[in-house]
């Protein structure tokens, strides 16, 4: 299963953003294609978070347009939504020791967490943080859909 950051989210819903084009092209094949693909729900959220933020685009999306961006990717009968499970908070310490981080990077932890406990074999996102957690395979679609 492909796991999807938030990046790559705003990326696809966002069209004054740089890579936009590719994004959408890599969110419609990955839905088109049957396989099993998933979103951790805190990506859902902070997608919303961001694109409705003025202070980041102008106009900023609706909460009514954001809602429908995340209702249509919910539309794929391969999209399987992460949410924390029995095993969440025990590899959320772990990683996030490992790593040796704090603050806000605790997030991107808990990402990965919830992607290593639900069987995410690869994890697409631009983010660089994400090598921080050498047990989640990270890869960057956007570079090889140019």
């Amino acid at each position: 299963m492909i796991g999807i950051d938030t990046q790559l989210l705003v990326y696809a819903a966002r069209g004054e953003t740089d890579w936009h084009a590719v994004a959408l092209r890599v969110l419609v094949d990955l839905a088109e294609s049957g396989r099993p693909w998933a979103i951790p729900w805190p990506c859902v959220h902070e997608f919303i978070s961001t694109v409705t933020r003025p202070r980041l685009f102008n106009p900023p999306n609706t909460p009514e347009q954001a809602f429908a961006a995340v209702t249509a990717w919910m539309e794929s009968p391969s999209l399987v939504l992460l949410h924390e499970g029995s095993t969440h908070f025990a590899r959320l310490r772990e990683l996030a020791f490992a790593a040796k981080i704090v603050g806000a990077r605790i997030h991107d932890a808990r990402i990965a967490a919830l992607c290593l406990e639900n069987g995410v074999q690869e994890f697409w996102t631009a983010d660089r943080d994400f090598s921080a957690f050498p047990s989640l395979r990270v890869r960057n679609p956007l570079v090889a859909y140019q």
